[in-house]
């Protein structure tokens, strides 16, 4: 299983706008075959922050949402609400 986070800092006067279009996003992305949870969070202390959790079966499940209509369509939309560059993480469980 492969994890990601994706952070974003959004400009305040986008954030209405930013959560109609990942509410799409997340609905759609989360009924991806090899999808285990996708889930948009926001920052408790600042609302402008938010990040993507996401939990893929594997690399071949994210190469194949990355190419879906949707993630294509919505995520350069959601690259022009960026008040800061977009930080994103890619992780593997440890296991003890």
């Amino acid at each position: 299983m492969i994890k990601i986070t994706a952070r974003q800092v959004i400009k305040k006067e986008c954030i209405a706008k930013y959560r109609e279009l990942t509410r799409e996003l997340v609905a759609k992305s989360q009924a991806e075959e090899g999808n285990i949870s996708y889930t948009s969070n926001q920052s408790i202390s600042d609302e402008r922050v938010h990040c993507f959790i996401e939990y893929w079966k594997d690399q071949a499940a994210i190469d194949t949402h990355n190419a879906t209509e949707h993630f294509q369509r919505i995520i350069p939309q959601l690259g022009e609400m960026f008040d800061e560059p977009e930080i994103v993480d890619l992780y593997t469980e440890v296991e003890f």
